[in-house]
């Protein structure tokens, strides 16, 4: 059923929804903990810190790799290109997004995407072509299976091969992982033997269900970026890095009586549910075109569901399937995480391409109420080399220690950084592995934030040169500040 705008209007004014349609750099600038940020080399860190919001100023490393707030340690996990598979092979490149599992044991298993691009041969380490786990022998992306062992011993392993760009992805309610690919090259373009663009899922346990890798039509073919499943409503939500013009959230629903659990997908076919994107409209029923529009905290959005014509893009991409006016834009829709009833959702940044400019928002996807709802707003970073403001989220979990974990991928200085429900923000850690040289630094994006099942570890990875991290240290709940 259709969420009317005049319906969205009533409950607005109702609950009092905040809304803001339009705006300037200027407003962004002081829009309320639009830039919550603080320098963390000041003492104002250190004081946030005692009233409860974040751990205090970040320590340089001696090794050179991850500045830790004070009592914070970190282990290396895996190291494109130093340590090995099971097969031998090393480690491959261009770590991305991750997901923890339980495993058997008492191990942990991560599964961890590899975001490569293009043929194999542009590549030092692409991920290795297992025999019986490759789609297309030609790409060089794909997924390994991490896992950590109670004595602390590590083995990884194959879990997809010869796919192309895997950046986010999902854990689903039944234990496995969707990896998305962000690129979408027909067979025959870039050396391609196959079309790409889709989902595919990761069984971390069950090694067998992995053979044969099917991707996932029905969810569409597109630059994939995370996914999300709501376990009450069945619906799968998922975003679209694309632009010219801006890409798409979309939302995919099962077909009636569809069962979820492991291997179910592949029993599905190509064209099985509804995939649809959104139209969103603001308190007073006008339409929104941009989600850059909002440009305040708690600003809210209720969103209608529009019917994607052809979700395999056979002749024209997705999001150029729809004119002006029919749905809800965003500049780089990035990571995704189920919690509180809801998705998350991040906007990494908006520029040019967008109607106002911003360093960064997530947004929360409410399906009982059917709203967006802006939680973090990052203003334009003015001097990114400066450590402190944050730009640029991109993969994002929910902390089980209350708000939002964030792995940074934008200009200058890359951090972890958390949000807490109020909008602030805070450092976890910060990349110091130069991988560009003394008179021009440059620093590798974070990515695949997760916590471990039971809490005590944060993993997250330096993308380039490819490094999976764990993290711990005296967690505490964040308070609302």
């Amino acid at each position: 059923m259709s969420l009317t705008r005049r319906d969205f209007a009533r409950n607005s004014a109702i609950t009092g929804a905040g809304v803001a349609l339009a705006g300037s750099v200027g407003a962004l600038a002081t829009a309320p903990n639009a830039l919550a940020s603080y320098d963390t080399d000041s003492a104002e860190g250190a004081a946030d810190a005692r009233h409860g919001v974040g751990y205090g100023p970040l320590v340089s490393d001696p090794r050179g790799i991850l500045a830790l707030p004070a009592g914070f340690s970190y282990k290396i996990i895996t190291y494109s290109g130093r340590t090995r598979l099971e097969s031998g092979e090393f480690t491959p490149s261009n770590h991305d997004g991750t997901a923890a599992f339980d495993g058997p044991r008492g191990t942990t298993l991560l599964v961890n995407n590899h975001e490569l691009k293009g043929p194999r041969a542009n590549w030092t380490h692409p991920v290795p072509l297992t025999e019986g786990l490759v789609y297309d022998p030609a790409a060089s992306g794909g997924c390994t299976v991490v896992e950590i062992r109670p004595d602390g011993r590590v083995a990884e392993w194959v879990g997809i091969a010869g796919t192309s760009t895997n950046c986010a992805g999902g854990r689903t309610p039944w234990g496995t992982w969707l990896t998305c690919e962000e690129n979408s090259d027909r067979a025959g373009t870039n050396g391609m033997t196959k079309d790409h663009g889709y989902v595919f899922e990761v069984d971390p346990v069950d090694r067998r269900a992995n053979r044969d890798p099917k991707p996932l039509k029905f969810f569409g073919r597109y630059d994939h970026e995370a996914v999300v499943i709501d376990p009450k409503r069945g619906h799968a939500y998922l975003t679209e890095d694309a632009a010219n013009p801006n890409g798409l959230f979309f939302r995919w629903s099962p077909p009636q009586g569809f069962a979820y659990g492991p291997g179910r997908f592949r029993r599905l076919a190509d064209d099985a549910g509804v995939l649809q994107a959104p139209k969103c409209f603001d308190s007073g029923g006008k339409f929104v075109d941009d989600l850059s529009r909002a440009t305040r905290i708690g600003t809210v959005y209720g969103v209608d569901w529009v019917d994607v014509p052809d979700r395999d893009a056979r002749t024209t991409p997705v999001r150029k399937q729809f004119g002006a006016g029919e749905v809800t834009r965003a500049r780089k829709l990035e990571g995704m995480w189920w919690g509180d009833g809801g998705a998350y959702i991040v906007s990494s940044y908006a520029r040019e391409e967008s109607p106002v400019q911003h360093d960064g928002q997530v947004w929360f996807y409410d399906p009982k109420r059917r709203t967006l709802t802006l939680k973090v707003l990052l203003g334009v970073n003015p001097d990114p080399s400066r450590d402190g403001a944050f730009d640029g989220p991109d993969n994002i979990t929910v902390s089980p220690y209350g708000g939002l974990v964030i792995a940074e991928d934008g200009e200058g200085v890359q951090h972890l950084f958390g949000a807490t429900d109020s909008g602030r923000t805070y450092p976890i850690a910060r990349n110091e592995l130069n991988i560009g040289t003394e008179e021009e630094p440059e620093y590798s994006e974070f990515a695949g934030v997760t916590f471990s099942p039971d809490g005590r570890t944060l993993f997250a990875s330096i993308q380039t040169p490819g490094i999976l991290l764990a993290v711990t240290g005296p967690w505490k709940r964040q308070k609302r500040n």
